[in-house]
């Protein structure tokens, strides 16, 4: 598996593998073809389907500027390596002078065609939760202690930057109104669910809308092209920073504390990404919006200092209960329904991890096989719920 900063990536919404997946692929095309005096842009399968709302077009034209980009949507390719493809061409006095094909495989990650192998730095020996659990549990570590072990020594310093660049999506999210831009009219609601006391709350009431508000917030900073941090992506990056932000607020947690905590929910993240998918164009939301809870989940559990066996089953049931959602966002939009999922996930997490200090020795199912089963059932979903917007609530709204 790759470090832990190839999942973790500060960057601008609303799309981890739709904008900043293309945009990386630009500027790498570029360094390679830097002569050119025009290029175009071919995009295929989702990236196609969706471009448009997610903003491909604009990112890539505005990443080629000064340069004239051409941007040409193939919806007719079907026979494709994966979901997000697509190809920049290189022009000199109108002649073709250089060709690429890139793959947005998700979080922001591309890799490009017939390189794929060499391009992966490998920095765990292990790629499944068993193995690295039994490797902990032979040595007496947590699994905080086991990422640090395989990590760069300035890692806990791009942690910290990771979480104040989370924290700084829910401060910006809290203290901005209006609609977001795309036109469905949709109305930023961070703000209102954060200030909104209930006429009778209760502590628990509390805590649903303030762990809400701030999913809101960064999923309403990520969908108005704001600074955020892919967790794994960008469309699901407000469930772990809103339940870490509540949990340090409410009990006190140092940052240390969260930095351990985002270390584990990373490498769920990881393990994910490794061996199935956290792209929804691959493999529905279950593989944005599930993953992340499954991260969230397992940052929690660690925060709490729960033994490895809770956070294994706190994950493996936060993206169990997740498995077969559909990407089905209207108008191409990370916006609808999105931004709710983000909260609904949240709390979805909050609640894993209760059970988790309950009943983890009653568990069948692990995080491993968990994993297996969301990634065959993202292959078995049809196209149209995979991130083309070709079903689903995409085609049901008007």
């Amino acid at each position: 598996m790759q470090t832990l900063k190839e999942l973790y990536k500060i960057g601008k919404g609303p799309s981890s593998s739709h904008t900043m997946g293309p945009e990386r692929a630009v500027k790498m095309f570029r360094s390679k073809f830097p002569d050119g005096d025009s290029y175009k842009a071919i995009l295929y399968g989702s990236l196609s389907k969706t471009g448009a709302g997610h903003g491909t077009d604009r990112v890539i034209i505005d990443t080629f500027k000064p340069h004239k980009a051409e941007v040409v949507f193939d919806y007719k390719e079907t026979d494709l390596f994966h979901e997000n493809t697509l190809d920049l061409i290189c022009f000199k006095n109108k002649e073709e002078v250089g060709k690429m094909r890139f793959y947005s495989v998700g979080g922001g990650t591309i890799l490009v065609d017939g390189e794929a192998a060499a391009q992966v730095e490998i920095k765990y020996e292990h790629n499944s939760f068993h193995d690295i659990a039994t490797f902990c549990k032979e040595r007496n570590i947590r699994l905080s202690e086991y990422v640090f072990m395989h990590e760069d020594s300035d890692f806990k310093d791009y942690l910290y930057t990771v979480w104040e660049a989370m924290k700084n999506s829910i401060q910006e999210g809290l203290t901005t109104s209006g609609i977001l831009p795309g036109g469905l009219a949709v109305e930023r609601k961070a703000q209102f669910l954060y200030n909104q006391r209930h006429i009778d709350e209760s502590l628990s009431t509390r805590e649903n809308r303030v762990v809400c508000s701030y999913a809101f917030a960064v999923s309403e900073q990520n969908a108005g092209g704001g600074t955020i941090v892919t967790a794994p992506t960008c469309g699901a990056c407000g469930v772990l920073p809103s339940v870490l932000k509540y949990m340090q607020e409410k009990k006190g947690f140092t940052d240390e504390d969260i930095i351990r905590a985002l270390a584990v929910g990373g490498l769920i993240g990881n393990l994910v990404k490794a061996n199935a998918s956290i792209s929804g164009a691959e493999c529905g939301c279950q593989a944005e919006i599930g993953t992340a809870c499954s991260m969230a989940s397992a940052a929690l559990t660690e925060l709490f200092e729960m033994g490895i066996d809770q956070i294994e089953y706190a994950a493996e049931m936060a993206m169990e209960h997740h498995l077969g959602l559909t990407c089905d966002p209207i108008c191409g939009l990370v916006q609808i329904p999105c931004i709710e999922r983000n909260a609904v996930a949240a709390m979805r997490a909050i609640n894993a991890l209760s059970l988790a200090n309950f009943l983890s020795g009653t568990r069948k199912i692990s995080f491993d096989v968990v994993v297996k089963t969301m990634y065959q059932t993202g292959k078995d979903l049809s196209y149209k719920y995979r991130e083309t917007s070709d079903g689903g609530l995409a085609t049901m709204y008007k």
